[in-house]
């Protein structure tokens, strides 16, 4: 087990927006709607602390940049499928232990803020 998973810190992005093909019904599948997502990433703060190098770290600047990009060129119907396939992206590109994130479609439902869904995943154990 690595010190990060005992410590438990975390490297998080809260509000990132991007917009995207996204939606089951007939005018979403032709605009583009604003999704925002929150991600929950592990680190190991003491490591990177001590060696104040960002390769000690997780690049919070790529995966922003990473999530944006594929949320960009993605075409779902389901908020379900676009957050599950991000997290797996994200485990696979970046190495990752688990992600956690949530992604919403804010404006989606009338009277309420926004909708979405809330996900975790963790890296399969090679075999």
């Amino acid at each position: 087990m690595t010190e990060t998973a005992l410590c438990g810190d975390r490297i998080f992005l809260r509000g990132l927006t991007a917009e995207c093909i996204i939606g089951f019904i007939d005018w979403e599948r032709r605009v583009k709607q604003t999704v925002v997502i929150d991600l929950e990433l592990p680190v190991d703060c003491a490591r990177a602390a001590a060696s104040d190098e960002v390769a000690d770290t997780v690049d919070y600047k790529q995966i922003a940049k990473r999530v944006l990009a594929f949320i960009e060129a993605s075409e779902f119907k389901l908020v379900e499928t676009l957050a599950h396939r991000l997290a797996l992206l994200l485990l696979e590109e970046f190495a990752l232990q688990w992600v956690r994130l949530s992604l919403n479609k804010p404006g989606a439902i009338r009277n309420s803020r926004d909708v979405g869904v809330t996900i975790e995943r963790r890296r399969v154990a090679a075999t």
